[in-house]
């Protein structure tokens, strides 16, 4: 099976994005490993799946797939590029796009400098709606991960977050860590760990490993749940900049209840054909 493929990315965090409107597409977890294989395939963090919306209110259907085969919730960095290939591909001419995912809709728009801002919905923080085993929903929880115990914040943003705070991000623990948070036991549908070192009241540097893909060089959920983590802590005031590896994203939350606004750029690398073996 040959299937058409745009490349993309939102900061680094890269995607291959497919058109499900106008050819079908279903994929086994072993297509899209193959896919997401940077050595064999294309290579990406996730894959991208535009369809025909299932709902009368959405314009179109999104679903997100990580290099792992498995399906997640919510993609931050993905949703800002879905807002880019549709509209280059001439699927829609709309500046604000209502889009159904796993977790409800989301509205993305095209702002007049080229950024594209995304309402990213309210964060959670029950710990069943994360989730999450705790019998409170205290702002820090403490978490045994290996031989050290870390304070975590617990956000939900679609998907798990599970955000630290350290001294210096450069030389946090991702890769120690990382894994060890992701497959803890407590988080039952594991968890994109977050290594975040305040800079002031309106800036923060931030790492990421996320579920199912490691270490990325962005992450637009884990920039909403470290902002949001840090506005709670009463370390930070909204609008609050994130600086990540492959760039910075502007995070806005006026507190519980509200939606989490992320806006930032997105970038089609280039377009293709591949080969699809069963």
């Amino acid at each position: 099976m040959k299937i058409r493929f745009t490349k993309m990315h939102g900061l680094g965090n890269d995607f291959v994005v497919l058109d499900g409107v106008r050819q079908s597409i279903t994929l086994s977890p072993g297509q899209l490993r193959y896919l997401g294989d940077r050595r064999f395939g294309v290579g990406c963090d996730q894959i991208l799946l535009v369809e025909t919306a299932t709902r009368p209110d959405a314009d179109f259907r999104y679903r997100i797939f990580n290099a792992d085969g498995g399906e997640v919730e919510q993609c931050g960095n993905g949703a800002r590029c879905f807002v880019r290939f549709v509209r280059e591909q001439g699927l829609t001419d709309k500046r604000e796009i209502v889009v159904e995912t796993m977790r409800g809709l989301i509205r993305p728009r095209v702002e007049d400098d080229g950024n594209i801002t995304v309402d990213m919905g309210v964060p959670r923080f029950a710990p069943a709606e994360i989730p999450f085993v705790s019998d409170s929903e205290a702002v820090l929880q403490p978490l045994e991960v290996g031989d050290d115990e870390v304070d975590i914040s617990v956000v939900s943003m679609g998907n798990p977050h599970a955000v630290q705070v350290v001294p210096d991000v450069d030389a946090a623990p991702v890769e120690r860590q990382g894994p060890l948070i992701e497959t803890h036991a407590r988080f039952p549908q594991r968890v994109n760990a977050g290594f975040m070192q305040v800079v002031d009241r309106h800036a923060i540097r931030l790492r990421v490993y996320e579920r199912g893909a490691g270490e990325t060089l962005a992450c637009g959920t884990g920039a909403c749940a470290a902002a949001v983590a840090g506005i709670r802590r009463g370390l930070l005031d909204s609008p609050v900049r994130v600086a990540t590896r492959g760039g910075e994203l502007v995070i806005a939350w006026n507190g519980p209840g509200t939606p989490v606004l992320m806006s930032g750029p997105a970038t089609t690398v280039f377009v293709g054909e591949i080969e699809l073996g069963d």
